[in-house]
């Protein structure tokens, strides 16, 4: 199975349009158009009965003391663990694309609706519901996709996986709110082929010149 997007190339960096943040000289971030990407994929197993879809970020920092602190950085030997941005199951298995924008076109405080998403799918919460939990302006269930925000300080590029799973259910056997890890868990079991593609994303200029320097 291969799984591909109109949006970013393999190893390539995300274009600010499908971020949650952009960066701003002012202020170091500002809110971006938070689109999801568009996705395609092909190549899909014969007995497929439904695709599964996760977004996940490996780069978060496991502690939070240096995040977008003023004079100090979060060092890339910091320890990391994941973050969830999108949780998708139950696509139908005649469906072989995902429009840029389909899912998500805004960022939308306290977040949005689920699980019940487009094609008769559901959606996950993503780990922007912990995230803002001790925010009042922000705080909700934020299911579906909510694109990157990386620290404006970290310095480290984050890389962005999203992961297609081709499965042998119609309908993923878990109910209710469900979370990115236990979708995941979930899986086992029923995946019949996966694939991968990875996009790039930094919010710090200096990280981001060392990538580009020509830019």
């Amino acid at each position: 199975m291969k799984l591909s997007s109109n949006s970013f190339t393999e190893g390539q960096n995300i274009p600010g349009d499908f971020s949650f943040c952009q960066p701003d000289p002012t202020h170091h971030v500002c809110l971006g158009k938070n689109m999801n990407p568009h996705l395609a994929w092909s190549e899909v197993p014969e007995k497929t009965q439904s695709f599964a879809l996760i977004c996940h970020d490996p780069d978060v920092p496991s502690q939070g003391d240096d995040v977008n602190q003023e004079g100090r950085s979060v060092p890339a030997s910091l320890p990391r663990i994941e973050f969830f941005h999108w949780t998708l199951i139950d696509l139908p298995a005649d469906l072989r694309e995902i429009r840029a924008g389909e899912f998500s076109k805004e960022v939308t405080p306290r977040g949005k609706a689920g699980p019940a998403a487009l094609h008769g799918a559901r959606q996950g919460l993503n780990d922007y519901t912990t995230w803002f939990a001790g925010d009042h302006d922000m705080r909700g269930d934020y299911f579906g996709y909510d694109g990157p925000c990386p620290p404006w300080n970290d310095e480290i590029v984050h890389h962005y996986i999203f992961t297609l799973y081709a499965l042998d259910v119609e309908r993923l056997p878990i109910e209710g709110k469900f979370t990115g890890a236990q979708a995941r868990a979930a899986l086992h079991g029923h995946i019949l082929a996966q694939a991968r593609l990875t996009g790039l994303y930094t919010l710090n200029p200096q990280v981001a010149a060392l990538n580009h320097p020509s830019a």
